[in-house]
């Protein structure tokens, strides 16, 4: 017990994680409250905006439990709808619906003396939310279909890339189960608040992609690494491993210059209407005043044609950030947006959006 609490207090419980990119003091807090609650049994929420590395951290947490030689097992909850997530989690058995030919194993039993991960833990509909809270408080469940109680030893590691508390005003979240996930929270910063990782980052990237694609671009010329550190990177270290990999694809040379970054991050021209999944924000006045420049007169007599052209505009300005915030999966976005994927659909076609292949 003396050793655990030595390690835990010791001076290095800040440096970095193997496996994660990073020593800047932003992500040093991250490392210690990682490496504590490791060696614990309580559950744990990641909180970040998407692209962050919450999945780094999850995965560090059970590698540095005692149940490290245990199963991790890793679930997306927003990317199945409500059924086949209730299976995916606790398996069914045979005729429990339309094409249940056989007994299923799930993701609890899977993760049986090791560690589950729920990504997006957000967008679980209330109905799983009470399901989730007795596996948490009395580590059993049934199949979906059965009868028979099973019971697991299994640690929960949640994330989420929405602010739970806004989500429990907006009864989309059940409040007891958000207390029995978050009893240790851990908030993963974005990458423009931990630009100092920005040089290591690049260069992780760098080498593993020249690797990957037998290439040898290994030197990053100095404008384009001020660049970088510059940009404010809405998609976090995603967006940077995804430049990253480009640079490294269309590279004549070994250097990563300017030219083979978009010219939105070198400043040389806006960015496109691509968000992470952060709080979306708008500019009213200007989009009022993008509709008016598009020939709509101002008089009293056009006041209502005029309010509900902002109107619409606003409408499909969210839809297209909820969308590129949800990666395009039609089914979630329709799910942050409190409609149903036919109504979806149908807007997206009245809107000329180009409707994604999902």
């Amino acid at each position: 017990m003396a050793h655990v609490a030595s390690s835990i207090n010791g001076h290095d419980s800040g440096l970095p994680i193997s496996g994660i990119i990073g020593s800047s003091s932003a992500m040093a807090e991250v490392y210690r409250v990682t490496r504590r609650v490791a060696k614990s049994n309580a559950s744990v929420l990641i909180l970040g905006e998407t692209g962050t590395g919450k999945e780094l951290i999850a995965n560090a947490i059970h590698r540095l439990s005692h149940r490290g030689g245990g199963p991790f097992v890793k679930v997306n909850c927003g990317a199945l709808s409500e059924s086949l997530l209730e299976s995916e989690l606790f398996g069914h058995v045979r005729g429990a619906f339309t094409g249940a030919v056989n007994n299923r194993t799930g993701r609890f039993e899977a993760a049986h003396t090791g560690t589950i991960f729920l990504d997006e833990i957000n967008s679980t509909s209330l109905h799983l939310q009470v399901k989730l809270l007795r596996v948490l408080q009395q580590k059993e469940f049934e199949r979906v279909g059965d009868t028979e109680t099973i019971t697991v030893d299994t640690r929960v590691v949640a994330a989420s890339n929405r602010d739970l508390a806004l989500e429990i005003q907006e009864e989309k979240f059940r409040e007891d189960l958000y207390w029995r996930l978050n009893v240790v929270p851990i908030e993963i910063p974005p990458l423009r608040q931990r630009r100092d990782d920005i040089p290591s980052l690049v260069a992780h990237f760098l080498n593993y992609y020249s690797a990957q694609n037998e290439r040898f671009v290994v030197h990053i010329q100095r404008e384009a690494m001020t660049a970088m550190q510059d940009y404010h990177w809405p998609g976090n270290v995603r967006e940077l491993q995804n430049y990253v990999e480009r640079a490294v694809v269309m590279a004549d040379t070994d250097e990563l210059t300017t030219e083979l970054l978009p010219g939105y991050v070198t400043g040389a021209e806006a960015r496109p209407g691509i968000v992470a999944s952060a709080p979306i924000a708008m500019d009213l006045d200007a989009l009022t005043k993008e509709v008016v420049s598009e020939g709509i007169r101002t008089s009293p007599s056009d006041a209502d044609n005029l309010h509900q052209r902002v109107v619409d505009r606003v409408e499909r300005e969210l839809i297209v950030q909820v969308l590129a915030g949800c990666n395009q999966v039609q089914t979630k976005t329709a799910t942050r947006l409190g409609i149903n994927r036919n109504t979806l659909h149908k807007k997206l076609k009245d809107y000329g959006i180009e409707e994604p292949m999902n």
